[in-house]
């Protein structure tokens, strides 16, 4: 389904507007009516007229995602003219050298400084009004943490609160890794692998696992990913896949996800992907501890757990003596998947927690009725997933798209290739390189493929590790194909060394997961409304008639 033109070229500032409209906006369409108090005050907090705000419940209603709201007032405010994004640009950077100081200068400092910048690019000054209008949409807490410092910010803006509380299902997610105190072995052979990465989700309200994933991969942007789209579907095919018959009711997209600062919690994917879905990013303040409690103690729960298997590190050296984990690892990667899921929907989900004085699953139900709104699904459940992976910006060229000096070609390309003046961003999953989506001005994912399509599927580990090889052997102008066939010989030599080196057996296990995790996805084009507009730019084209 399309989506807004305008999300293409939103800056943050216009993005942050749509995020506002989207708090206020989602309870007003869920609502078959609305009362005139309801339209008052939405009114009121969006400094919108009436019929602006029936316009944007509209839109909501469509299509329920932030870019929905994206659209500009029709025109220009009487008397001002709007700027282009070379201005807004140099007004940002001249706010971050002049205004976002500790010395504290005048919104006048800052206008002569923009004043400065442009008369060196010969640009048209901005009026004093204009550059005061793109202050106040600067984040107050941001302002005051560059301008008076973060105790300062902290003691303005943070709430004051003994522990962090949740009021209803879903109002509060926090998520975290950690590395699995077990080592696993490998599917083929059974020997000792690794230690895996385990992604957790809790709901704070109920304490319900609320999803996790289990990867040979450290702690990326794509296990994120993979963790908020197992947390926020139905798990009921999840289950049944695995043969796992217990209930696990999570589901629905949370208000808030609260995790640490690590630095895969700060990619443009999740925090536009969160933005996307009406879900608030919030981070763990830096040695605030009980902030991340919940999660940390769901974690030791877990681990505790783990230490009952074969193969366990324990805790510490200590605690572990003589005992050797890799003489005795015996679990597959699947199935610590599989022991994890049956641990935590028949024990954990079932017994008494000691926070609550009764089960979570029970907590859940309580949970869930002290919501004012049902659970929501994504209203794309295809596109969810996508919305959350990582992608870089390119521009079609007419032989495609590059990426990672690999090309891609699809016909959906053609009104494109050579003629949008724009990039656009190309978004790929890092467990399957063979396609990748290329969001249109839209908004629409376009599912793009190799253009050669005897290309093998790879990921993106092998992709580096052949990039890599082929620099140590010097070369420099590296080509799709040599990449190909580099993958293909390193496969060959990992399979054969399989049985003699563990590392080996680590790369051949991380990519036969990630393939097979990927081997079953859609690559239909996805349904559209605007087939008309296709070709409204193209040349006519001279046509032939047999008879």
């Amino acid at each position: 389904m399309g989506r807004d033109p305008d999300k293409f070229a939103a800056n943050d500032a216009v993005w942050r507007r749509a995020v506002a409209r989207e708090a206020v906006i989602r309870p007003l369409a869920s609502k078959d009516r609305l009362s005139p108090a309801d339209i008052g005050l939405a009114c009121r907090q969006l400094g919108v007229r009436r019929a602006r705000l029936y316009e944007l419940v509209g839109r909501y209603r469509v299509s329920p995602v932030t870019s929905s709201l994206l659209g500009h007032n029709p025109g220009p405010a009487k008397g001002r003219r709007r700027l282009s994004e070379e201005m807004e640009a140099l007004i940002e950077t001249a706010m971050r050298d002049t205004y976002r100081r500790r010395e504290k200068p005048s919104i006048t400092a800052l206008h002569d400084r923009v004043r400065e910048l442009c008369h060196s690019r010969g640009e048209v000054v901005p009026s004093w009004k204009a550059v005061r209008a793109r202050v106040k949409l600067v984040d107050p807490r941001l302002l005051m943490r560059d301008r008076e410092g973060a105790e300062a910010a902290r003691e303005r803006f943070d709430p004051v609160v003994q522990e962090y509380r949740a009021d209803h299902a879903l109002h509060i997610i926090q998520i975290d890794h950690t590395l699995v105190d077990l080592f696993i072995v490998d599917a083929v052979h059974r020997r000792p692998l690794q230690r895996p990465w385990l992604t957790l989700a809790i709901d704070i309200a109920s304490r319900m696992v609320a999803g996790f994933y289990l990867t040979l991969e450290s702690p990326s942007s794509a296990s994120v990913a993979l963790c908020v789209q197992h947390m926020v579907m139905p798990k009921e095919p999840w289950l049944e896949a695995r043969d796992i018959k217990a209930a696990w009711p999570v589901f629905g997209l949370p208000d808030v996800i609260h995790v640490d600062n690590g630095r895969e919690f700060h990619g443009k994917a999740l925090t536009r992907g969160t933005a996307e879905h009406g879900i608030a990013l919030e981070y763990r303040p830096v040695a605030r501890p009980h902030y991340g409690g919940h999660i940390e103690r769901l974690i030791g729960t877990m681990m505790g757990a783990v230490h009952l298997l074969p193969g366990t590190t324990s805790s510490n050296i200590a605690a572990r003596g003589s005992y050797d984990p890799q003489k005795h690892a015996a679990m597959t990667l699947d199935e610590l998947e599989e022991w994890l899921a049956l641990q935590i929907v028949g024990r954990y989900h079932a017994e008494i927690h000691s926070s609550l004085q009764l089960p979570p699953a029970s907590a859940w139900d309580d949970a869930v009725a002290a919501r004012r709104h049902p659970l929501r699904l994504p209203h794309d459940r295809q596109r969810f997933l996508q919305d959350f992976l990582p992608f870089e910006e390119r521009s079609i060229r007419r032989d495609g798209v590059h990426l990672f000096g690999l090309r891609y070609w699809d016909d959906v390309l053609s009104p494109w290739a050579g003629r949008f003046p724009h990039r656009m961003r190309v978004r790929y999953d890092p467990r399957d390189l063979s396609c990748v989506f290329v969001e249109g001005p839209d908004g629409t994912n376009w599912p793009v493929r190799f253009a050669d399509l005897r290309r093998p599927r790879i990921t993106l580990g092998e992709h580096r590790l052949a990039r890599t090889e082929l620099k140590e052997r010097g070369v420099r102008a590296v080509d799709e194909q040599l990449i190909f066939e580099t993958v293909e010989k390193q496969r060959q030599l990992v399979d054969a060394a399989g049985h003699k080196t563990r590392s080996a057996r680590r790369h051949a296990e991380r990519r036969d997961r990630s393939l097979m995790a990927t081997e079953n996805r859609n690559f239909a084009a996805p349904e559209t409304d605007r087939d008309e507009e296709w070709d409204t730019n193209l040349p006519s084209l001279v046509v032939e008639e047999w008879s």
